[in-house]
């Protein structure tokens, strides 16, 4: 067996072989522990009645200052039901529990975010969505997850309408923004412009539909996009999208506007002549093929974001003549990777309280991790920073918060070097305090 195969099959294997035991020994990967003094019991007069009633009267008569005396400054909801699981599929809410507390793991660890896993009983999207309004007080944003589509566009889309808090849906505006970065990185490395290039789109899930939204906020032409589902190429001649347009009105959508060249067919003939390829499919190898990629323009840019395998070895993809590869694994080059955004990104928003996160807070947001990783050096293997770059996460942090201040969706107006700062303490504290608590043995080693 060529060893360039076994070897990442296995180290994706790994975590998957000692998961159950890990999960079992902690119990679970998230807790709650109090922030404040508790010297003795006359303390809890304070924090709970009689003393806590003056800060609720305050609260009713100015609300905000909930954000001053309550943890919703730092709060997030990560909300699924279960019904589209990576890799996993529709396996329900309390499957899908270990996931959310994973995601809840990585907003605290990465971003100094308060999060906490909201498993939903509850497939009708409009039930869902009354459900998180009527818990959004206790929180300063929503995260949504793992979702199933098209109802995760239609939940998304009223939520950011009538909730006055961010609402984030990370499989689209995560995995978009990260995407969008790693473009523009890669573009600089090959001396291209958004704006000129032909772009293959493979798959049209969640991820997708995102990222052709904010492609084509950045600069991108949808009509030089060509977007493949799993039977064709969109175009306007797609009787069977059409007939379901009232169900997906997203992806009839793009029928329209994109593929100004009426190209009809599959993949092969998405990908013909492109400039880029970016496919969020399902998992490989074998899903693209090298003649395909060998039929790309020249410093074709190939991003294959499908896990745990991508949809064709990265090495086959430069072997038929890709100059820059990515994929979402972080043992290979250029990993796409949500979680060098979403921390980041509520960092950002929380900070400065916003009401929203609009695509342009995305963009500046994927801008702040191109200029990281310029920092470091662009090259056709680094594209995008890495997770554990120095200062990536209060930078990205500060470029949202800056953004949503610009366009009047934020409470607060903090200067950069309050918002730095104010990101870049938070988080160093918190991976301070967890070395600390494994120091001291409060976090003991896995089995």
């Amino acid at each position: 067996m060529d060893k360039r195969t076994d070897t990442p099959i296995e180290k994706a294997k790994l975590p998957e072989k000692v998961a159950s035991e890990w999960h079992r020994f902690y119990g679970g990967k998230i807790e709650v522990l109090p922030k404040c003094v508790i010297r003795n019991l006359d303390d809890f007069s304070v924090w709970y009645t009689p003393g806590v009633a003056k800060p609720c009267e305050e609260i009713v008569e100015d609300p905000d200052k909930a954000y001053d005396y309550t943890n919703k400054w730092n709060t997030v909801a990560v909300v699924s039901d279960g019904t589209r699981v990576l890799g996993l599929g529709d396996i329900g809410p309390l499957a899908a529990l270990p996931v959310m507390e994973g995601k809840a793991l990585l907003f605290k660890y990465l971003g100094g975010v308060d999060a906490f896993p909201v498993v939903l009983n509850e497939k009708d999207p409009d039930k869902f969505i009354e459900i998180v309004k009527a818990i959004s007080p206790s929180f300063g944003g929503i995260n949504l997850e793992d979702i199933s589509n098209p109802k995760c566009f239609y939940i998304l889309d009223r939520l950011r309408e009538e909730l006055d808090i961010p609402v984030w849906h990370d499989d689209q505006q995560g995995t978009a923004t990260a995407t969008l970065a790693a473009l523009l990185g890669a573009l600089k490395v090959v001396g291209k412009k958004i704006e000129d290039v032909h772009i293959a789109i493979i798959g049209v899930g969640a991820a997708n539909i995102a990222t052709i939204r904010l492609l084509t906020a950045a600069g991108a032409d949808p009509k030089k996009m060509y977007v493949v589902d799993s039977k064709g190429i969109l175009h306007p001649g797609r009787k069977d999208i059409e007939e379901k347009k009232d169900k997906n009105p997203y992806k009839w959508k793009y029928c329209l506007e994109t593929n100004g060249e009426g190209r009809t067919g599959g993949m092969a003939e998405a990908i013909k002549g492109c400039d880029v390829l970016i496919a969020a499919s399902k998992p490989g190898p074998g899903v693209i093929k090298k003649e395909w990629i060998a039929t790309m323009n020249d410093d074709a840019i190939v991003f294959l974001e499908a896990n745990p395998i991508p949809e064709m070895w990265p090495w086959e993809a430069k072997e038929a003549g890709a100059r820059i590869v990515g994929t979402g694994r972080s043992d290979f080059p250029n990993q796409v990777n949500n979680s060098l955004v979403f921390p980041a990104v509520f960092r950002g928003v929380l900070d400065v309280r916003v009401r929203t996160i609009t695509d342009e807070m995305a963009i500046a947001a994927a801008k702040a991790l191109v200029k990281c990783a310029e920092r470091k050096g662009l090259s056709e293997d680094y594209v995008i920073p890495h997770m554990t770059d120095e200062g990536v996460f209060p930078e990205v942090a500060t470029a949202t918060a800056l953004k949503a201040i610009e366009q009047g969706v934020a409470r607060l107006k903090l200067s950069r070097e309050e918002i730095y700062g104010r990101a870049e303490s938070i988080i160093n504290s918190t991976q301070k305090k967890i070395r600390m608590l494994m120091e001291l043995g409060f976090i003991q080693p896995p089995p």
